[in-house]
C-alpha cells in the first residue's frame, strides 16, 4: 500500500473504531461484534507499524477504554430506552495508577510467541503464569482505606473513570470491609462486573415487556446498569463482580505474585473467581485455554477468553507496559459468538406437521468457528417483536453448539416489502391459518401438502423412529415426484424397479433399502408411535404410551382422561393423542400399516428388574455407547429415564463433558456413575 493510501484508509479507520467506541462504552448500543471491532483494531495496528509517523493522537490505538460520563453532556437524548434512567451527569475519578487494557491473541500460535518475547525478554529465568477467564463484563477499580470501601470507579480512558460508588456498593458479594485483621492504608483492587445469563434474560424479558430496546448481550445491560444514576434501579439488576487485579496497596507489604494477591484477595472476603489455575509451565497455559473454550457454555455468565499474566511480580516489573497495555500479561480470546450482517431475504419453510417458519437468508458471516448463512426467525410474532426486514443489519448470537438468532436490529435498512405472513402456503397453495388464539404457529391444514409428507416421511424413517438406514431426503423426494408415495404406509409398498429408476441408485443399495423397510416392520409400538409425529408426542412420551397401553387399538380407543392419568402427560398431550386417532385419515392409515404387516403391540414388557423403581439422568457424551440404547437399558431394567436431575433422582451417569446436570446433582448428594458402572448396573 502506497503511502497516500495508508494515511486515507488509516483516516477511515480511526474515524470508525471511535464511532464504535463511543456506541459501545458510552451509549451501550453496539452495532458490530467484538470480532469486527477487533478485526478493525488489528488493521489500524498493522497500518501503524507500517507508517509510524501517520499515527495521529486520536487514534484509539493510543487509548485505553472510551470517554467518561463526564463528555455525555452533549448527548440530545439518552440511549438506553428509558429517560428514568439516564439523568445528569455523574462525576469522574482519576485513577493512582493507570488502568492499562490488554493485547489480544486469537490462535495458540499467536499466543505462543508472546510467550516467547516474554521468555526471550526474561532470560533463562523460570516462569511461572496465572491462567483466569477472561469474563465479558466492565472494568472496575475499588478503593479501601483503613480496610473499608470508599469508591467504585469504571475504567474509562485508563486515566480517569467514573465514579459508581453508590452503585458497586450495592453489589451483594462485594464486602464493605476487608476480611482481614491487618488491612492496608490504601487497597485498590481491581476487577470486573458482570452479570448471570439468567438474570441478563430477565431483565430483557421486563423490558420487553415495557416495550423497551433490548439489550445485545450481557456486558451491554452490565454496563448500562453500573451507570444508572438511581442506585435502586441498579440493585434490581444483581450485578457480580470478580477480582483480577490491584492498582495499588500502601501501608501494607508488596505481593510477591500475582497468585499471592488473588490468595489475599480471597481471604479479605473479596470475591474471586474459582476458575483461576497458577500454572508452572506454559503447556498448562494452553491446556486451560483449550479447556475453557471447549466447555465455557457450562459456566453460568459470559467468558470470552482467557486472561494469562506472569505470576512473579518483579518478573512483571523487569517486562515493564507499552503506552496501553502491559507486556507480562495478554488476552487469548475465543471464537466470537456474536457477529453482525445483513439480512438479504426471508423465506417461509414449511414444516412436517405444516408449521409455517419465517427463516432469515442472510450475508454469510463468521460466528463461534462456523459460516452463518441463514437463521430461524422462529415465528411471525417474534419477526414483530424484533421489528426485523430485508435490508436490516442485524446481531447474530450463536452459544455454543445452539442454533444460531436474531439478538436484535442494529441498523435498519429495509427496503419496505417487509415479511407479510402468508395467506397461502409457499409449497402446495393450501389454506393458512393460525391453530388457536393462544398459539403463535401459523399452519398449513392441507393434508396432502407434499412438503408436509416428505418431512413426515424423514421423520418416519428416521433413526429414533423406525430407524430405515438409506431412505433420506433424495430417495424421499424422488419418490414423491414420481407419486410413488401418498403417505407414510406406501414405504411399505415401494418395489425394488421403483428404486432402480432414481439416481445413484444401483442393485445393491436397492436391495439394502429394501431389506431395512422390511425390518423396519417389527419396530416396536414405541417407536411406531414416535414415527407417526403425533403433535406433542416425543420420545418419551411414545415410549410412556406404548408401555401404558400394549397395543395401539387400546390407545384408539382411550379417551382423554385416561391418557391424562398418565404420569408426566398433561392435557395438552392427552388432547393431541386423541384429536390425533379420532381423525378418520389417521384410523384409515393405521388399518394400512397393519395390512402392511408392520407391528402394531409393544414385545417389551417389563415388570421388575434390577432397576426397578430407579430414576436415571445422562449427561455428557457415553463412550462406547448411544444415549438412546442407554435409555433402552434402563427401560428394560425396569427404570425410568427423566430429563432432569431432583432429589428423586437415584442415579446421575456422566459421560465425556457432563453439563448442568452433573453439577445439580453434586449439590443434591445424588449418586454419580460412570458408563462402566452403569453397564455392571444394568447386566446385572
Amino acid at each position: 500500500m502506497k503511502k497516500e493510501q495508508a494515511r486515507q484508509r488509516i483516516h477511515e479507520l480511526v474515524e470508525e473504531i471511535n464511532r464504535h467506541n463511543r456506541l459501545y462504552y458510552v451509549e451501550d448500543q453496539p452495532e458490530i461484534s467484538d470480532a469486527e471491532y477487533d478485526a478493525l483494531m488489528k488493521e489500524l495496528q498493522c497500518l501503524e507499524e507500517m507508517f509510524s509517523d501517520l499515527v495521529v493522537p486520536e487514534s484509539p490505538t493510543q487509548k485505553i477504554g472510551a470517554e467518561v460520563f463526564s463528555l455525555r453532556m452533549n448527548l440530545k437524548a439518552p440511549t438506553i430506552g428509558a429517560s428514568e434512567e439516564r439523568e445528569g451527569v455523574t462525576k469522574t475519578v482519576r485513577h493512582r495508577v493507570k488502568m492499562f487494557s490488554l493485547d489480544n491473541t486469537y490462535s495458540f500460535d499467536e499466543l505462543s510467541k508472546w510467550q516467547e518475547r516474554v521468555q526471550k525478554a526474561l532470560g533463562d529465568q523460570p516462569i511461572e503464569f496465572v491462567a483466569e477467564l477472561k469474563i465479558d463484563g466492565v472494568s472496575a477499580s475499588l478503593v479501601f482505606e483503613n480496610g473499608e470501601f470508599v469508591l467504585g470507579a469504571t475504567r474509562g480512558d485508563g486515566t480517569t473513570g467514573e465514579d459508581v460508588t453508590a452503585n458497586i456498593r450495592l453489589i451483594k458479594d462485594l464486602p464493605k470491609s476487608l476480611k482481614v485483621k491487618t488491612t492496608p492504608d490504601i487497597f485498590e483492587p481491581r476487577g470486573e462486573v458482570f452479570m448471570l445469563r439468567e438474570d441478563f434474560e430477565l431483565i430483557n424479558k421486563a423490558r420487553s415487556e415495557k416495550g423497551l430496546p433490548l439489550f445485545a448481550n450481557p456486558r451491554n445491560a452490565t454496563s448500562g446498569s453500573l451507570k444508572l444514576l438511581d442506585p435502586r434501579l441498579a440493585a434490581e439488576r444483581h450485578l457480580r463482580f470478580f477480582v483480577h487485579s490491584f492498582g495499588s496497596i500502601q501501608g501494607f507489604p508488596d505481593f510477591p505474585s500475582q497468585w499471592e494477591f488473588l490468595q489475599f484477595a480471597k481471604n479479605a472476603g473479596l470475591p474471586v473467581s474459582q476458575y483461576n489455575a497458577l500454572c508452572s509451565s506454559f503447556d498448562g497455559v494452553l491446556a486451560f485455554c483449550q479447556k475453557f473454550q471447549e466447555s465455557r457454555e457450562k459456566i453460568p455468565y459470559d467468558v470470552d477468553g482467557v486472561v494469562i499474566k506472569v505470576n512473579d511480580l518483579d518478573q512483571q516489573k523487569q517486562l515493564g507496559e507499552t503506552m496501553k497495555s502491559p507486556r507480562w500479561a495478554v488476552a487469548y480470546k475465543f471464537p466470537a459468538q456474536q457477529a453482525t450482517t445483513k439480512v438479504l431475504r426471508v423465506d417461509v419453510q414449511v414444516g412436517r406437521t405444516g408449521t409455517l417458519t419465517p427463516v432469515a437468508k442472510l450475508e454469510p458471516v463468521q460466528c463461534a468457528g462456523v459460516t452463518i448463512s441463514s437463521v430461524t426467525l422462529h415465528n411471525f410474532d417474534q419477526v414483530k417483536k424484533l421489528d426485523v426486514e430485508p435490508g436490516d443489519r442485524v446481531l447474530i448470537e450463536r452459544a455454543g453448539d445452539v442454533i444460531p438468532k436474531v439478538v436484535k436490529v442494529v441498523e435498519k435498512g429495509r427496503t419496505g416489502a417487509g415479511i407479510p405472513i402468508p395467506e397461502k402456503c409457499p409449497e402446495c397453495g393450501g389454506k393458512v391459518m393460525k391453530m388457536a388464539l393462544d398459539q403463535v404457529a401459523y399452519r398449513c391444514i392441507n393434508p396432502s401438502c407434499p412438503k408436509q409428507l416428505e418431512r413426515s416421511l424423514l421423520h418416519f424413517a428416521s433413526r429414533g423412529a423406525m430407524d430405515i438406514e438409506g431412505f433420506g431426503e433424495a430417495v424421499a423426494g424422488q419418490l414423491l415426484e414420481r407419486r410413488k408415495l401418498k403417505d407414510l404406509a406406501d414405504i411399505y409398498t415401494i418395489k425394488r424397479e421403483d428404486l432402480l429408476e432414481l439416481e445413484l441408485f444401483k442393485e445393491k443399495k436397492a436391495d439394502n433399502l429394501l431389506r431395512n423397510i422390511e425390518q423396519s416392520r417389527k419396530q416396536p409400538l414405541s417407536r411406531f408411535i414416535f414415527a407417526l409425529g403425533i403433535p406433542n408426542i416425543g420420545e418419551k412420551a411414545s415410549a410412556t404410551l406404548a408401555k401404558k397401553f400394549k397395543n395401539i387399538d387400546d390407545i384408539m380407543a382411550a379417551n382423554t382422561a385416561d391418557i391424562n392419568a398418565i404420569i408426566d402427560f398433561g392435557i395438552v398431550m392427552a388432547e393431541s393423542v386423541k384429536t390425533f386417532f379420532e381423525q378418520p385419515a389417521s384410523r384409515n392409515l393405521i388399518e394400512k400399516f397393519k395390512r402392511f404387516g408392520v407391528n402394531m403391540i409393544e414385545p417389551i414388557e417389563v415388570t421388575t428388574g434390577p432397576l426397578d423403581g430407579k430414576k436415571f439422568v445422562f449427561t455428557g457424551e457415553l463412550p462406547g455407547i448411544p444415549r438412546r440404547q442407554a435409555k433402552a437399558l434402563v427401560l428394560r431394567a425396569g427404570g425410568e429415564v427423566v430429563e432432569s436431575v431432583s432429589k428423586n433422582t437415584n442415579y446421575v451417569v456422566a459421560g465425556l463433558n457432563p453439563g448442568a446436570k452433573f453439577d445439580q446433582a453434586k449439590k443434591l448428594g445424588i449418586e454419580i456413575i460412570n458408563v462402566n458402572q452403569f453397564r455392571e448396573m444394568v447386566h446385572g
